[in-house]
């Protein structure tokens, strides 16, 4: 009944260790041949300073007297624009002009008044920067203050902390709003100095 013989049991075992190598060996084979794992490396942007956005400054108005072409004129410049731009803007000056009492180089501020003045007369100036023996309070220095009578360092910050902090003097009794200042020494300061 049986015309096939039973393998003999040594056979069997060699082919199972012939299958066992067979499945360690490509088991080796599919490890050595698997692809490494890439390793990423992510790098943080290097930071870098942005530029903050400036404000270009706008135009400015300023109003010019006296010996111009065009006087009681108010004018719109470009902001950084000096005495000269806005005597051209003005139509240029008259020929009794006295241009050594006008700083033609100033660079103005808006609101600022220029007043050209005449040859033929004796005009008061208050209003301009460049008036011989005046103090121009809104624009002076401490050391300029300081050659005031009555005003020292400590008077001097003050006065240009409070026009900081409050604005320009519009005349000679809003100087007696800072402290140290009273009524003697506005009386004394009258003649000296000039609000623009």
């Amino acid at each position: 009944m049986d015309d096939y013989p039973q393998p003999p049991i040594r056979n069997l075992m060699f082919a199972f260790a012939l299958l066992a190598i067979a499945i360690i060996g490509g088991g080796a084979l599919l490890l050595a041949t698997r692809p490494q794992p890439v390793q990423i490396t992510i790098n943080p942007p290097i930071p870098t300073a942005t530029p903050a956005p400036t404000a270009t400054p706008g135009p400015i108005e300023v109003y010019i007297t006296g010996a111009v072409q065009q006087p009681q004129t108010t004018l719109t410049l470009p902001a950084g624009s000096r005495v000269e731009d806005a005597i051209d803007a003005a139509g240029g000056l008259l020929e009794d002009a006295d241009l050594d009492r006008v700083n033609l180089a100033l660079i103005l501020r808006d609101g600022d008044q220029v007043h050209v003045p005449s040859l033929a007369g004796a005009e008061v100036m208050l209003a301009t920067p460049n008036t011989p023996g005046l103090v121009l309070v809104n624009r002076a220095a401490a050391e300029e203050l300081q050659t005031l009578p009555g005003v020292g360092p400590a008077l001097a910050e003050r006065i240009i902390a409070y026009r900081e902090a409050n604005g320009p003097f519009i005349s000679l009794s809003d100087l007696d709003n800072v402290s140290g200042i009273g009524p003697a020494l506005l009386e004394r300061l009258q003649d000296l100095v000039a609000f623009d």
